[in-house]
């Protein structure tokens, strides 16, 4: 530890307040990454089954995702979070701190994440599809066999891409108010001129990048074929 005392002099003294925020990254990338994930599956999903052409095609359903999720996205972010406050507070009871990060960080993440997932999805071979229509499957069946099954690769690499906008974006939620490193770095790295916790800060974030996209990796082998 002595080494790292001597290349960042101000983290003996802040390590607690690091740990701290550190925790609070790691609780806001589990929380809504993982909500996030489930919400963005299934929106990419109905996207998919309901465009034109799709197992169940409804155009109202289509359309009306389609042109929300083109709004959402369209939003900064940090515009987007201050909109969000009140859904927030009626949701999680706070519109501020780590707790009421959860619904402006999902609400950032989700609409990205179910594009991506329609595009992943829409590169299923469809002779498959047809495949598994002229074999008596149903839309559940060719859903869960199919297209989720045959794209495990892809969902894996937009994943790790949204993984690291995510934390991009806890960082900006950080800036404002919600705690973790984001908040972390603007306070001592910034507005307090401690350059080395700055550096501190993007080592950490970096580690947390390598390790993910290193398990996302490892999946990707796996599942192509």
């Amino acid at each position: 530890m002595s080494f790292l005392y001597n290349i960042a002099p101000n983290l003996e003294p802040l390590q607690g307040e690091l740990l701290k925020c550190t925790k609070q990254t790691f609780q806001m990338l589990f929380i809504s990454g993982t909500i996030s994930f489930v919400l963005g599956l299934i929106l990419g999903v109905l996207l998919i089954v309901t465009k034109k052409g799709g197992l169940l095609q409804n155009a109202v359903v289509y359309k009306f995702l389609d042109k929300a999720i083109d709004i959402i996205r369209s939003i900064p972010f940090i515009i987007l979070m201050v909109l969000l406050i009140p859904i927030s507070r009626a949701i999680v009871g706070t519109g501020s701190g780590v707790t009421g990060s959860y619904v402006a960080l999902i609400g950032g993440t989700v609409p990205f994440f179910a594009r991506q997932i329609e595009a992943v999805l829409a590169d299923v071979d469809y002779g498959l599809i047809e495949a598994s229509e002229a074999m008596g499957f149903g839309p559940r069946e060719i859903i869960f066999s199919v297209y989720l099954k045959e794209s495990i690769p892809g969902i894996t690499r937009i994943t790790m891409i949204t993984f690291v906008s995510l934390i991009g974006i806890t960082a900006i939620a950080g800036a404002i108010g919600a705690g973790g490193l984001g908040d972390f770095a603007i306070r001592y790295g910034h507005q307090m001129g401690y350059r080395d916790m700055i550096w501190v800060t993007v080592a950490i974030i970096l580690l947390i990048i390598t390790v993910f996209q290193g398990i996302g990796n490892i999946i990707i082998k796996k599942t192509t074929h």
